[in-house]
């Protein structure tokens, strides 16, 4: 029986998500595995990888907010936003300015991530995943073409700075953000080194959390190989989990049965219009459906697979 479920991995350094789809593919012996929330090769940490018949609830894990651990370096500027690139600007700093930069606590640079975390959009970076003409921003960007990309909507729910630091010749700033969807973290250092006058770029990056998946209950590759080679697959948490913070509504046995056939229910009193709703029946999930008027439209049968 090919494994099904979320495998909630900690992703390491250097590799593509993809590559980390193809691993489990390795791992549970199957094709039909798709992941969560792109990672740049540059960052760790979680990765939601759906396996099997939890592929059928992927798409409803879009919306998920993030929070993530990134430290910027203040005094380089890269084309890439991150320590992959190619340094394009570079700031030394003078003794003097050391000492007043930590006379004041280092205020300039707490006043640029106070003003980042207002932001409500960003402009995403050329080496990004972004399709242009069906093809991604980055592959465009190696090859020398000018990128036309647009400003997207972002919300910055928390931005804490942890620590900051001299370090090697520059200023090291860890912080703590969390985040809408479609949000580059390596944006939001490029920005604050532009804002400061000092360039930065992030050094590393970590995903913490993804809707309601936390990287501490995360498994890195070996963890998951020395697992599947005892035969535990106690790493595959159920899909529903991913519908947790959905709308739920319960259903009748005669509700369950029209569900399963493809029919249409009577919307129940309370349900909103537009609003998609986990559909359950003595905690089997059946479907994701959505009021359409008077009735319950099959927005994703689930019952049975």
């Amino acid at each position: 029986m090919t494994p099904s479920g979320i495998i909630l991995l900690d992703k390491k350094p250097g590799i593509t998500s993809m590559a980390s789809d193809n691993f489990v593919k390795k791992m549970c012996g199957t094709k039909k595995v798709g992941h969560s929330g792109t990672l740049d090769p540059f960052a760790t940490g979680l990765l939601p990888v759906f396996v099997g018949d939890a592929l059928k609830v992927v798409r409803y894990t879009d919306g998920y907010d993030k929070s993530y651990r990134c430290t910027a370096r203040f005094g380089l500027r890269t084309d890439t936003m991150d320590s992959e690139g190619q340094v394009t600007d570079r700031k030394v700093f003078s003794e003097e300015e050391y000492s007043d930069l930590k006379s004041s606590d280092f205020k300039i640079i707490r006043d640029a991530f106070s003003e980042l975390s207002k932001i409500t959009e960003q402009m995403p970076p050329s080496y990004s995943a972004k399709k242009i003409g069906g093809r991604k921003a980055y592959e465009l960007a190696r090859e020398g073409q000018q990128i036309e990309l647009k400003p997207c909507p972002v919300k910055i729910m928390s931005l804490v700075i942890d620590s900051i630091g001299i370090n090697e010749g520059m200023i090291d700033v860890t912080f703590d953000v969390c985040c809408s969807k479609g949000t580059y973290i390596r944006v939001l250092c490029d920005d604050a080194g532009e804002m400061t006058g000092f360039h930065a770029h992030a050094i590393a990056l970590r995903r913490t959390a993804c809707g309601p998946f936390r990287v501490e209950d995360s498994f890195t590759e070996d963890q998951i190989s020395k697992m599947v080679e005892e035969g535990d697959y106690s790493f595959l948490r159920k899909r529903e989990e991913a519908l947790s913070s959905m709308e739920r509504t319960e259903l009748s046995a005669e509700e369950f049965k029209d569900v399963k056939l493809g029919k249409k229910i009577r919307a129940a009193e309370g349900i909103r219009e537009g609003v998609l709703y986990a559909a359950y029946h003595k905690e089997e999930l059946a479907a994701v459906l959505k009021r359409d008027g008077d009735i319950m439209r099959i927005d994703r049968m689930l019952a049975g697979v």
